[in-house]
């Protein structure tokens, strides 16, 4: 298929970076261990669309004055019910995939939940559950294994994801992630498939704005249709910069590479998602290598500025932009050793997790600590910080000795918050009020051996949590040959409140 050109704007064209090509298949292996998005659906925004939010990073309504009367605080309240009995039980478990010695560990990322179905990525398809009783609904057959997925939905329940064009062999371990794929969720139908480039893109993310299914990677971001699969947009032969990867949501926003390893310039763009045009654009500081978008609208990005995070987290800095102008609002500093939160910023662009944006305001996990028991146990606390003003607003949520508490993402203007349990209890969601942070539990999962056992092999920072209307699943997003025969292992697990 012949690149169309798109329509310029600053920090240069959209490229194939063909020389970079080489290097693709590394790093996106490499990637695609650290990586694993958590995707919801549900909310509505003001244009009646869904405002999808996540782990991944959330958005959410813009609040009033708080109780202290500070601007941008008070709870706009959310759609979550709080059950009368918030004890759950084990819905259902789906078994982990078998995988085979030669494969040895295979990506299935990407997890969704409409009004009609749990949808979860397993190796070289995707499958539809019942929300309550686990029963397959339907199953989509992909030729290869899933490389990365979209943690957005539209408003009609379609998704996109980029997959490869065959399974892996010994012989050629990957064959490139170069199909775009969009499927429809109720249906359970893959609606079309589409490459790009005379020598077809591997892609290394994909994300959803308004109409457009936008994919980028090394050699450059592709836009197409959603409807038909049409290419909205794509590099130019003579660009030479380059679309590493997009955020979207209500907003699109592309991360531009320019210029060499260790001389990179990074331009945060906000875009038409139809044209490719570029609205707004924002320069990072010379020598910023990746960045990650935590929230397109209010615009939010994550960096390791210097590589001084040291934790791997990818995060030192957040950066809050204005969409419209681009100009800088504050820059947030977030030390790896004080706060928790992660970005994949290599290749997945949006893939943030532990963390949650909303009422002004970016809500963060500190890192562990000692707890104030005699048990020794470890803990700690959400905190908010004010994008206006880029300081902390003095407001934290206390996990409580033994657990660790994480953001999902936002419901109105309160936060949904995974707690991580100690050994011997099970985990719970909250909702903190975005106002006064009351915490109120909207779920408590059973303390058995057994159930303990699957949840605590699934650690917010590396799985896909969902979590709506007293319904929590917990899965996966990675496939590895068992390291026991007797040992059961799961792909995904669902619990229900029992009222």
């Amino acid at each position: 298929m012949p690149m169309q050109a798109q329509a310029g704007g600053p920090g240069g064209g959209r490229r194939i970076n063909a020389q970079m090509a080489i290097i693709v298949s590394a790093v996106v292996a490499i990637a695609l261990i650290i990586g694993g998005g958590v995707w919801y659906a549900g909310s509505t925004d003001d244009e009646g669309k869904d405002d999808t939010a996540s782990s991944s990073g959330g958005t959410g309504g813009k609040g009033g004055t708080d109780e202290k009367g500070g601007e941008g605080g008070k709870s706009a309240g959310g759609e979550e019910k709080v059950p009368s009995d918030p004890s759950s039980k084990v819905l259902f478990q789906v078994p982990a995939p078998a995988v085979s010695k030669e494969d040895n560990s295979v990506v299935v990322s990407g997890s969704w939940l409409t009004d009609k179905v749990y949808a979860k990525s397993g190796i070289a398809e995707i499958v539809g559950y019942d929300p309550d009783k686990g029963g397959k609904k339907w199953t989509i057959k992909l030729d290869g294994p899933v490389c990365t997925a979209s943690k957005h939905v539209t408003d009609d329940n379609k998704t996109a994801v980029v997959y490869q064009p065959a399974m892996p062999t010994k012989a050629e371990p990957s064959h490139g992630c170069t199909q775009v794929a969009v499927i429809d969720l109720d249906a359970g139908k893959k609606l079309w498939t589409k490459t790009a480039g005379d020598r077809p893109i591997s892609f290394d993310n994909v994300t959803i704005s308004g109409a457009t299914v936008a994919a980028g990677s090394t050699e450059g971001g592709v836009a197409f249709g959603i409807a038909k699969g049409d290419i909205l947009w794509s590099p130019k032969t003579t660009d030479t910069c380059y679309d590493a990867g997009y955020g979207g949501g209500e907003k699109l926003v592309a991360v531009r590479k320019c210029g060499s390893y260790d001389a990179r310039q990074l331009n945060i763009q906000t875009i038409d998602p139809k044209s490719g045009k570029v609205l707004s654009e924002y320069k990072m500081a010379k020598g910023i290598e990746y960045a990650g978008v935590v929230s397109t609208n209010p615009l939010v990005v994550a960096a390791d500025v210097g590589d001084s995070a040291g934790d791997g987290s990818g995060i030192s800095d957040f950066f809050s932009i204005d969409n419209k102008t681009g100009k800088l609002l504050n820059r947030i500093s977030a030390p790896g050793e004080e706060f928790a939160a992660r970005c994949d910023t290599i290749t997945k662009i949006e893939h943030c997790s532990g963390l949650a944006v909303g009422n002004d305001r970016l809500y963060i996990p500190t890192e562990e600590h000692e707890g104030s028991g005699e048990s020794y146990s470890r803990t700690n606390e959400v905190v908010a910080f004010d994008l206006a003003t880029g300081k902390q607003t003095g407001q934290r949520a206390d996990a409580g000795d033994g657990y660790t508490i994480t953001p999902l993402r936002m419901d109105g203007g309160n936060v949904i918050a995974y707690k991580r349990p100690p050994y011997d209890k099970g985990g719970q969601i909250v909702s903190i009020d975005g106002g006064t942070f009351k915490q109120t539990t909207l779920l408590e999962n059973p303390a058995t051996e057994a159930v303990r056992d699957v949840e605590a092999s699934m650690l917010p920072e590396y799985s896909e949590i969902l979590y709506s209307q007293g319904h929590l699943y917990m899965s996966q997003v990675y496939a590895s040959e068992p390291t026991s025969a007797d040992e059961k292992e799961y792909l995904a697990i669902g619990f229900g409140a029992g009222g």
